[in-house]
């Protein structure tokens, strides 16, 4: 199942490539709701909701993808969780010293989320470089803490398209990862049960039609049922969680008028564009700032 939010907070269940179907109202959600936390009960309940939803699809008007702004899935979650620097080839294009699995992660607010229909507003850092790192995003299905490695699964929901935008720089990570729209996921929450083995899927980035990053998560240093465990092991986990596995190498700058397409394997494709922005001058970017970026070939 391909469960997705759009327009203004409707909950959609993709059915074809082009058409979903409006499910709120069948689910008892309510699209105008504050804090907008919907798509967490969704999740939360999908053992209930699921065999209604199976059950009335064929009923349901369709409605064309081209004609929805889709939103990111779960706007309100209670934490996303963001593992640095989780493929060696990346870590020697950032020239890097640390490695996922012994440096731990770092948490993006749930402000920064955007969507598949929504653009990417680049804050105004003049003599800084916005750059795109695309990620899979794992979302969790259950309240967890303390799991085993091998349980891993039961408490995944799903997966998504996520993309992990940051100012370069050496300021803190949070603070260059931190604005708003700086973490498009969606198109949709791909379900669990239709992806399979997570752990070999095909992930590509192009900016404006070049190939600008391709990997798999086989490549992973640490993999997904051990970043599930990590997480699990210093926080509560909830229904609606993100994670952000990582990027690979490839990163590099996007400006304005640039269109950002992700294709990530039995999950997904999401098609972005990068706007201009008013907001976000900070005396933090002051200072100009050129990456020393070693690109692998």
């Amino acid at each position: 199942m391909k469960i997705t939010r759009f327009n203004e907070g409707r909950i959609g269940v993709v059915v074809d490539d082009s058409h979903l179907v409006d499910v709120t109202g069948l689910i008892g959600q309510d699209a105008g709701e504050w804090p907008p936390v919907g798509m967490n009960r969704v999740i939360a309940q999908i053992s209930t909701h699921r065999p209604l939803i199976e059950q009335a699809l064929h009923t349901l008007r369709r409605i064309p993808l081209a004609q929805v702004v889709l939103r990111t899935p779960i706007p309100w979650p209670n934490k996303v969780i963001a593992y640095p620097v989780n493929y060696h080839d990346h870590g020697r294009e950032m020239q890097a010293g640390y490695r996922a699995d012994h440096q731990g992660f770092f948490l993006k607010p749930p402000s920064s989320l955007s969507g598949a229909g929504e653009p990417i507003q680049l804050p105004v850092v003049p003599g800084r470089e916005v750059h795109h790192e695309a990620e899979l995003g794992i979302v969790i299905g259950k309240e967890c803490r303390g799991i085993k490695r091998d349980d891993w699964q039961d408490v995944v929901f799903g997966y998504a398209c996520l993309l992990d935008m940051v100012v370069r720089g050496k300021e803190e990570r949070v603070f260059r990862k931190a604005f708003d729209t700086f973490c498009p996921v969606g198109p949709w929450i791909t379900t669990a049960d239709e992806v399979g083995d997570p752990t070999a899927l095909a992930m590509k980035l192009w900016v404006n039609g070049e190939l600008k990053q391709h990997a798999n998560t086989r490549d992973l240093v640490l993999d997904i049922p051990g970043m599930v465990q990590m997480a699990a092991a210093v926080m509560t986990l909830y229904p609606g969680d993100i994670i952000a596995t990582g990027t690979p190498a490839g990163v590099g700058p996007v400006r304005e008028g640039d269109t950002i397409r992700i294709v990530i394997e039995r999950v997904g494709e999401m098609n972005v564009k990068v706007t201009q922005g008013d907001m976000g001058q900070t005396p933090v970017f002051a200072k100009p700032y050129a990456p020393d970026i070693i690109k692998q070939k």
